[in-house]
């Protein structure tokens, strides 16, 4: 019971360290520190993506189903978990283009806005 509270734990934090790659911009509007978390998030979060490196939370979190005695996954966190609810079923390359272009511009638009504001 342990081992899987464990890798449940895990989860719960490797899905949280993702919303503040995504996300974490948002909290450096309200508290500028917050910069200093997310932006090696992000170089982490964009170099596990782009360089296609494992990330050692799914290792670990795999190794901790084994032991409590549940098959771990092939693949990684974001395959098995996250790619059926980003990815449904009948989304088209048209609308993931939409959506790639409204995480970028928010996220653009955020940090535009924190260097005005900043300049000021």
């Amino acid at each position: 019971m342990p081992y899987r509270l464990g890798a449940d734990a895990l989860l719960v934090l490797h899905l949280g360290f993702i919303l503040l790659v995504l996300f974490g911009g948002l909290l450096v509007l309200r508290w500028r520190g917050a910069l200093l978390i997310h932006l090696p998030a992000v170089a982490w979060g964009l170099a596990v993506e782009c360089l296609h490196l494992d990330c050692p939370l799914t290792a670990w979190e795999n190794r901790l189903r084994v032991a409590a005695g549940q098959a771990g996954y092939q693949g990684g966190f974001i395959e098995h978990y996250l790619w059926p609810l980003i990815y449904p079923a009948g989304l088209t390359p048209q609308l993931q283009v939409v959506l790639g272009a409204i995480v970028l511009a928010v996220n653009l638009s955020v940090y535009g806005y924190l260097a005005w504001r900043w300049r000021r």
